[in-house]
């Protein structure tokens, strides 16, 4: 493939093979990722019909360093870029010499050639020649292609130099026939464009190989992290130590890691500690104490103690092949936005070609030369450019998950990638999330028993719990020495507590909620409360009263626990709000505690009270107020990051909420969301830059080269000079995508509010709760908008590409009769529409679409 019209055949033609449900093409790195039940077999088939080759390659860490960009060919495309750029240009160089050096200003040629016009033409037809020779790729792969009725790039520039040659040669007979019959052949001196046909050609040849270098660097984070999968291990054998190929290591082999070497596989330390240098997964530069029963990963750096482990996962399973899966995956996958850039694509080359028809035509009716139209025929073609219209999106998406792979950030797909570009409210799950999840107990309360008592009943119930608040109580009575007991007839119920017998015991446990369903506790109301307040979080325990007959328990104690704040979570919260993102901290907790929580970290609103299969439930309801990232770590977290526009999994997650996640953070650090979110904003703004300016070059670049401004303002485009720009248009595109290896990821001090990003919740049925913290600023902005009369909507809106987009639709629905004020962000894809009456949606959606927008949805 050499352009987007290439990729885009590729595309149409294999989603048309039965059984195949999706299709993602990458110009990129030209690969193909096909979703469904086709045949393999009939894929290739169908690829080769279409006028391209395929092979089927297997995913992984092995085929990742085949495919990678040290091992799959492009250095040797570069090699030989240069021999043809050097031959080209030497032979250019006599060309133009001849063509313009001696013609123009009159530089000296050997006496042979002084006055011998043909001779100096047929010296121009062999020069020429043999530039397009050492270029044939051109002709083959675009004459290829025109018969395969499937038009590229390589055809543009193939027909604008063969017309330059061809041209160029007729006139060359019709100078020998001058000379013949007598006549004057000087004249026909400046009709030859030899040099134009050899100069497309080289220039073209110098923009693919610049391409051919940025697309190198694009791929650098991918190398590096190829560069860290170890070769070898040292495992144990009957006690004797040998080095085996790391293929041959398996499940369960005992493996010695010594100071200074790279950890191979992931495993878990038996013997030894150490500090480990994680940072070329994390991106933490501090190292990390390592001790038995820890585990460690592959590629991290063993800095000074002997290690001996147990290899835990091998292969494909490391963590290590599981971050270079997900950055090749993110780069072979199709972000949203590109679906514009593909739809043009698909139709640019032949649009192209019969504009550059109807140039030739105007032209000569207009009354011109022939080889003036032709001039400004062959400019269509060669400044025309769909190799930057298919670039702009992937080269942004490879170089952003790189940049976020170096930094321990992961996104599995390009459209995570831009969804968290759009990010306008962030639900923190609290604990493991905004805590620490390791609560520990703070207050023992014990009623008509004793504390030890008290201990012992409520170790002994909770030891069969897996819940945390269960294993705080455990712990705790652990350092206490007390000895925990058997009980029996243990029930769980989920997300409220859990009832057992101890001995003729019949006890039942949980929270505040569950208990005062079974309890009246009222004469507990004040120390519940003082407790919450504190960000406490209470469990009661409760005793079947054996004094009346089943008439019910009685509280026999509370155990408070607190879970810690993470260190990070004040910052990491004041980092997104500074981004002008709404913090929403969802928690099964109280609603004083999730008060507690709110003051001490700043979080916008609270959504307290919820059973786990709660979290879905809020979710759909923020999701109805804006575009919601999820942040979770647990299994009760999975279903809630599925239903998020995007999700997030934090740290060292389970394995569940980590697969139901759209990004995984390698950190358990909280202020690499905002980073995450950091890197998606720029990704985005870099995809929209690279289509404005695909897009901004043609549309400025074909009128130009086709004559259009010749007449207002006297500009017109030697053939030339068009090749030259084109050369130049995907070079710009990559080396912009390459900006974001610039981007300070962690440093939130630029971070700007994107306008219109900040969305206030609407408070209904209860669920969501305000934080007091912004309590008087949000009640003002009401009572304003109250008296005001003020009714507003937000429209999502896809197609707008910069601030003239912006202009256009908001002096569209401005013009509308009751609109006060249109704020229209293309960044985010929206317009918030502020009214003083009542508006019918479907007015809105009309008078947007007219202007050649779409509107995928009005709240």
């Amino acid at each position: 493939m050499s352009c987007a019209a290439c990729q885009a055949r590729v595309e149409k033609a294999v989603n048309n093979v039965e059984g195949v449900s999706s299709c993602a093409v990458s110009l990129l790195n030209n690969t193909m990722s096909v979703e469904g039940d086709a045949k393999e077999v009939d894929i290739i088939k169908t690829v080769e019909k279409a006028g391209y080759g395929a092979s089927c390659i297997d995913t992984g860490v092995s085929t990742a360093i085949k495919e990678s960009n040290h091992n799959n060919g492009l250095h040797k495309t570069i090699s030989s870029l240069k021999k043809r750029i050097l031959a080209s240009f030497t032979l250019l160089v006599l060309l133009m010499y001849f063509s313009m050096g001696h013609m123009m200003w009159g530089w000296p040629i050997p006496a042979f050639f002084e006055d011998n016009c043909i001779a100096q033409g047929i010296l121009q037809l062999l020069l020429a020649s043999m530039v397009m020779i050492i270029n044939q790729n051109f002709f083959i792969n675009g004459f290829k292609g025109l018969i395969h009725r499937n038009p590229n790039m390589d055809t543009l520039v193939a027909c604008g130099s063969a017309a330059s040659w061809i041209y160029s040669v007729w006139m060359l007979f019709l100078m020998t026939d001058a000379a013949v019959k007598g006549a004057d052949t000087m004249s026909y001196m400046d009709e030859f464009y030899f040099e134009s046909a050899a100069m497309i050609l080289a220039l073209i040849t110098v923009g693919k190989l610049l391409e051919a270098i940025s697309k190198g660097k694009t791929g650098d984070a991918l190398d590096g992290l190829l560069g860290l999968v170890p070769k070898t291990a040292v495992i144990v054998v009957d006690g004797i130590e040998k080095e085996v190929d790391i293929t041959a290591v398996k499940p369960g082999d005992i493996f010695v890691v010594k100071p200074g070497e790279s950890i191979p596989l992931d495993g878990i330390i038996l013997e030894g500690n150490s500090a480990i240098d994680e940072s070329a997964l994390t991106g933490e530069s501090i190292p990390v104490d390592k001790e038995a029963g820890d585990e460690v990963t592959a590629a991290s750096i063993n800095q000074s103690g002997f290690l001996r482990c147990k290899a835990s996962r091998v292969g494909e399973d490391t963590m290590l092949a599981q971050i270079i899966k997900m950055v090749t995956d993110a780069s072979a996958t199709k972000a949203p936005i590109a679906k514009t850039a593909d739809r043009v694509a698909a139709v640019f080359v032949p649009v192209v070609m019969c504009i550059a028809v109807v140039t030739f035509i105007v032209w000569i009716i207009s009354g011109e030369e022939l080889g003036y139209a032709l001039a400004r025929a062959i400019s269509v073609l060669v400044i025309s450019c769909p190799c930057a219209l298919g670039l702009a999106t992937p080269v942004a998406i490879m170089v952003g998950s790189g940049v976020g792979a170096k930094h321990g950030i992961l996104y599995k797909n390009a459209a995570s990638l831009e969804e968290l570009g759009r990010t306008q409210i962030v639900a923190l799950d609290k604990t493991g999330t905004i805590t620490t999840g390791k609560p520990v107990v703070t207050d023992c309360i014990s009623v008509n028993i004793t504390e030890n008592e008290l201990l012992t009943i409520a170790a002994s119930i909770e030891s069969k719990s897996e819940h945390p608040l269960a294993g705080a109580i455990v712990e705790y009575a652990r350092q206490k020495n007390v000895i925990v007991q058997e009980t029996t007839e243990f029930e769980s119920v989920v997300g409220n507590g859990l009832r057992a017998k101890l001995a003729d015991k019949e006890i039942i446990a949980g929270s505040v909620k569950y208990i005062s369903s079974q309890v009246d506790i009222t004469i507990f109301s004040s120390k519940l409360e003082e407790l919450a307040k504190q960000g406490k979080t209470p469990v009661l325990f409760a005793e079947k009263d054996r004094n009346e007959d089943n008439q019910g328990y009685i509280i026999i104690g509370i155990i408070a626990m607190a879970d810690e704040v993470k260190s990070d979570a004040v910052e990491a919260i004041g980092q997104l709000k500074k981004q002008g993102i709404t913090v929403v901290m969802l928690t099964g907790d109280n609603g004083l505690t999730a008060d507690a929580i709110a003051k001490k970290t700043g979080v916008d609103y609270t959504i307290s009270e919820l059973l786990p299969q709660d979290k879905e439930k809020a979710i759909r309801t923020l999701k109805k107020q804006g575009h919601v990232v999820m942040v979770g770590d647990g299994i009760n977290d999975a279903l809630a990051l599925t239903t998020a526009d995007s999700g997030i999994a934090i740290g060292a997650g389970t394995d569940i909420a980590i697969d139901a996640a759209d990004i995984v953070l390698l950190k358990d650090g909280l202020n690499y969301v905002p980073a995450a979110i950091r890197l998606g904003r720029a990704s985005l703004k870099n995809i929209k830059e690279n289509l404005f300016w695909a897009f901004i070059y043609n549309i400025i670049g074909i009128p130009l080269a086709a004559g259009v401004y010749v007449k207002l303002f006297g500009w017109s485009l030697n053939p030339m000079f068009g090749a030259a720009a084109m050369s130049l248009s995907s070079f710009c595109v990559i080396t912009n995508a390459l900006r974001l290896n610039l981007l300070k990821l962690m440093d939130g001090s630029k971070d700007r509010k994107i306008r219109n990003n900040n969305v206030p919740i609407t408070i209904d049925s209860g669920i969501i709760k305000q934080s007091k913290v912004t309590d008087e600023s949000e009640e003002l902005i009401r009572n304003s908008e109250k008296e005001n009369n003020t009714m507003t909507k937000t429209m999502n809106i896809e197609g707008m590409m910069c601030g003239h987009c912006e202009a256009r639709v908001k002096k569209t629905l401005e013009a509308i009769e009751g609109v006060t004020e249109a704020i229209v962000s293309h960044e985010q894809n929206n317009a918030i529409v502020k009214m003083n009456q009542e508006i019918d949606s479907e007015t809105l959606k009309t008078a947007v679409e007219e202007q050649g927008y779409s509107v995928t949805g009005i709240i």
